[in-house]
């Protein structure tokens, strides 16, 4: 990992389940001083994983890479800081895994709305998905507040 230029120490391991098919988290990123790498791999099931540019600035902000990520295949995105992260269960019952390299800090959390027109992401989902209240409440890319990583 040291050769593909990440250099950072990974410092967390998380844990996510999530019981049904069209489950959709995020966008999330987590701000300086605190911003966070992800290293993503999926344990059970499969997802749809998404990467946007959120850094003021950079040439490729609101633009946004995915990939489908699933057990039976090892597949690993690495999102790095600046970056908001996100993802669609594709079938019931997937559990994922993500280590990161900031230390969690809640007040210095942010994030966009998954369904912002102007990122026209093309989540793999019929119906509506199903959110959590703060997924509910993300701001449009154009909307959020400027932000440092």
């Amino acid at each position: 990992m040291h050769q593909a230029g990440l250099k950072e120490p990974f410092v967390q391991d998380n844990q996510a389940f999530n019981a049904r098919a069209g489950t959709i988290r995020g966008l999330h990123f987590q701000t300086a001083p605190h911003a966070q790498g992800k290293l993503v791999r999926v344990l059970k099931g499969a997802i749809y994983d998404v990467a946007v540019d959120v850094r003021p600035g950079s040439p490729s902000f609101g633009l946004w890479v995915g990939a489908e990520l699933t057990a039976d295949g090892g597949e690993q995105l690495f999102v790095p800081r600046g970056f908001a992260h996100g993802y669609c269960t594709l079938v019931d019952d997937t559990e994922l895994f993500y280590k990161v390299d900031g230390q969690y800090a809640p007040e210095l959390e942010g994030g966009v709305a998954w369904d912002d027109p102007d990122l026209s992401i093309p989540w793999p989902i019929t119906g509506d998905p199903v959110l959590s209240e703060k997924d509910r409440k993300l701001p449009r890319l154009k909307d959020m507040p400027r932000a440092e990583f």
